[in-house]
């Protein structure tokens, strides 16, 4: 069977294995998804399984081919960030559980970083705060607790990796990782673009353990077990921002994923936050770095997965938009998720979630309702904190993932921010990116410019609230937030 030509994108994120194949302009040709799951060994401790990674990885792959009946021109490979692995590098094997970016297990080591007066160092090589979230305290906490794996680790044994990078070696052999994931380790200089010896001393990370750092769009490399090539790799932050076409200085994207990120690019220049914000690589193409400065909000999607199957309130996510049209108001009702720590611009990881306001009338409408609401104030901290580092208000933003199917959320968001909202076709924008970043690799088109006239707008949103009503909603998130601070 034969067809158009397509590209591949592997999408591997904090909750599913996904493959979506898109054509050269863009449009959704398939996609086969499958959940990953979760571990909860201790209170604040969050883990994958690398194989089921590795082994979902192959049926969503070869899913898309027996869809399509045939192999795309390349693949681009997209995926969370900071995520911690760690496997054997003659069998590929994993040798500990992955340790997910959600994970506040180090949080004692960040804080002790900080006691030293490290953190000015530390955040000025790397645009980073010490926070568990990132990748070197989750590394150096294995090799803490399994010293063997340090000395295997040194003798050039092991390799270290995000997600990408495991996928890469799986597929190819090859022990990569992209630049925008290595600037999520705190072990990346993002200002010369290597692995800074300084950094890998202060966490005591063996330096034979680290990859080899590419472009995010380079020559293909030969799969092992496929016939096409691997010629991207990108962050899924990153490649949402390319995916909604925020590649020129200023634009801006939010994606409501299992977390929300906003990320602002600000072309050849590494921004330094005066508020708590992150300096982070936008993208690096022949060698030439772009950056972009990135707010993180930890729990976003991953609330609504909560009251499904923690709680069991809802069966869905979309049935969370029916039962929240059902309420006029939140009637004193916050949560403030705050399961793994609050990110920016609090990065408090040791404060813990809460819900506040209920009475006897309080029910499951009024938790989804405070659930989704959260995610639009926490955006709102997030928007503040970017308009006091620019000075100006961004307007419009492009907003993408699994959320913003949701028209309520959406509406509600842009009436807390008080700015329009554009929401895209194709709402996937991570795995579109990762598929032109494929392409671009592959040949496909010569410059990012290319792909700027393949978006198109879905739905417009402005913001048609009361200001007195935004202002004493916003006033109780606030006080609710202030609650569960531990950082006062």
């Amino acid at each position: 069977m034969s067809g158009p030509d397509y590209l591949l994108a592997l999408d591997q994120g904090t909750t599913s294995t996904r493959a979506m194949a898109f054509d050269l302009e863009g449009h959704e040709l398939a996609r086969h998804q499958i959940e990953l799951t979760q571990y909860f060994p201790k209170p604040g401790w969050v883990e994958h399984d690398a194989t089921e990674i590795w082994q979902h990885t192959g049926k969503v792959i070869s899913k898309i081919i027996a869809k399509l009946g045939r192999a795309p021109l390349a693949m681009g490979i997209t995926n969370q960030r900071e995520t911690t692995l760690l496997w054997d590098r003659k069998t590929g094997m994993p040798v500990h559980q992955a340790i997910v970016w959600q994970d506040r297990r180090t949080a004692g080591h960040c804080l002790a970083l900080k006691e030293k007066g490290l953190e000015p160092l530390i955040s000025g090589k790397t645009g980073l705060l010490l926070d568990p979230y990132f990748s070197a305290t989750k590394l150096a906490w294995i090799f803490e607790h399994q010293p063997e794996l340090k000395e295997r680790a040194r003798a050039g044994e092991l390799c270290f990796g995000t997600v990408e990078s495991y996928l890469l070696f799986r597929l190819t052999g090859v022990h990569g990782s992209d630049a925008t994931n290595a600037s999520r380790t705190l072990l990346y200089n993002i200002h010369d673009g290597s692995w800074d010896l300084e950094l890998l001393d202060i966490f005591d990370i063996p330096k034979a353990v680290l990859p080899k750092i590419l472009d995010n769009a380079f020559e293909g490399i030969p799969t092992k077990d496929y016939d096409f090539p691997v010629s991207a790799m990108v962050g899924d932050q990153q490649g949402a921002a390319i995916g909604q076409g925020a590649i020129h200085e200023g634009a801006i994207k939010s994606t409501y994923g299992t977390g929300c990120f906003v990320l602002q690019n600000t072309g050849d220049k590494a921004p330094q936050s005066k508020n708590r914000l992150l300096s982070t690589v936008a993208y690096q193409l022949a060698g030439k770095r772009s950056y972009a400065l990135e707010g993180s909000i930890f729990i976003a999607g991953a609330v609504i997965q909560w009251l499904r199957d923690g709680l069991g309130i809802i069966d869905s996510a979309e049935e969370s938009e029916k039962l929240v049209r059902e309420l006029e108001h939140n009637e004193g009702v916050y949560m403030v998720p705050a399961f793994t720590g609050l990110g920016a611009p609090h990065w408090d990881p040791e404060a813990r979630g809460a819900i506040f306001g209920l009475t006897r009338d309080s029910g499951p409408k009024h938790l989804v309702r405070a659930a989704l609401e959260s995610v639009a104030y926490q955006t709102f901290d997030l928007l503040q904190a970017f308009e006091k580092d620019s000075g100006t208000k961004p307007d419009p933003i492009r907003v993408d993932g699994g959320m913003v199917a949701n028209t309520w959320f959406v509406q509600f968001l842009s009436d807390i921010l008080g700015t329009g909202i554009e929401r895209p076709k194709v709402q996937e924008t991570t795995a579109l990116g990762a598929a032109f970043l494929a392409g671009l690799g592959a040949g496909v088109y010569q410059d990012l410019s290319e792909i700027k006239d393949f978006w198109h707008l879905d739905k417009a949103f402005q913001p048609d609230m009361d200001a007195g009503k935004r202002t004493e909603l916003l006033s109780g998130w606030h006080d609710a937030v202030s609650r569960v601070k531990m950082d006062i």
